[in-house]
């Protein structure tokens, strides 16, 4: 009997350790584990994937990777991001097909502090493989416009600057859960203009990933998790427009145990990568 409860406690001891060492944990919607192959069994079957990251994790920039090089083994893909500005195409067409340099890159489009680190693997995956890769945000000054006056400041932009915002005028719903919270977190701070200027946001990332996906291929949007979380944000403008098409999503949260995903992180995504919060950041 001491010896079948050794073992039991050996057992126990060995499930504790390997569970506090776990970076993270993949769950369905409902909080259930799920392995990483079931899940690109499901994400295969897809034509949009929203890949909701936390922009410091680096679990986060290693899974986007690893699913795109799984899935550009078998599917044929287009590749996007916020993390780049629509007015920014043309310089991310060149790195992409060569003609620039990263250093010409980097002084033609506005690159992310954490770039190198974060999404240069991706874009150079992009390259290595001839990918398109899509600057699907809007440019952040018209972003910052629409905080500070409303929608109504975009319509004295130029003809070419409205080629890099979605077209007006937007759908809006402001009771979105979402968008509401914003106002919440924000406390004194918030604003129905703030909540625009994320929906501005959101409205542009989607009308660019509808107008380079293509049937046939499989278009993987990389974003922050805000803008996808709970099946609103750019899926909900997407759904605005393209109701038929089979959309996926993922989101990235932080827990101190991954044992178990927290209540509160439920049905933020199809797929919920749970990382554990003392994992390093990458600034």
């Amino acid at each position: 009997m001491k010896k079948i409860l050794l073992a039991f406690c050996l057992v126990l001891t060995a499930q504790t350790v390997f569970s506090q060492a776990m970076s993270h944990v993949i769950y369905t919607s409902r909080g259930k584990e799920v392995s990483y192959k079931k899940m690109m069994k499901a994400l295969a079957e897809k034509d949009i994937i929203l890949f909701g990251e936390l922009h410091n994790n680096p679990i986060s920039h290693w899974m986007q990777y690893e699913i795109t090089s799984d899935l550009n083994k078998s599917k044929n893909l287009i590749l996007g991001a916020e993390m780049f500005e629509a007015d920014n195409q043309l310089p991310l067409n060149d790195y992409v097909a060569g003609s620039v340099s990263y250093k010409e890159l980097d002084s033609l489009a506005r690159l992310w502090p954490n770039y190198k680190t974060d999404y240069a693997p991706l874009v150079d995956f992009a390259k290595e493989n001839e990918l398109k890769f899509v600057a699907t945000n809007i440019p952040r000054r018209y972003a910052r416009l629409v905080h500070k006056k409303g929608f109504e400041a975009l319509d004295s932009l130029s003809v070419e600057e409205k080629g890099w915002i979605a077209p007006l005028p937007i759908a809006f719903d402001s009771e979105l859960a979402t968008y509401r919270k914003i106002l919440v977190d924000m406390g004194d701070h918030g604003s129905p203009e703030l909540v625009k200027a994320q929906a501005i946001k959101d409205a542009t990332m989607a009308h660019f990933i509808l107008r380079n996906y293509k049937e046939d291929h499989v278009f993987i949007h990389y974003n922050g998790a805000y803008h996808s979380d709970f099946y609103e944000g750019i899926l909900w403008y997407l759904k605005q427009d393209r109701n038929d098409v089979k959309y996926g999503t993922i989101s990235t949260v932080s827990q101190d145990d991954v044992s178990r995903l927290s209540k509160k992180n439920y049905n933020k995504a199809d797929f919920i990568i749970c990382v554990d919060s003392d994992m390093t950041k990458t600034y």
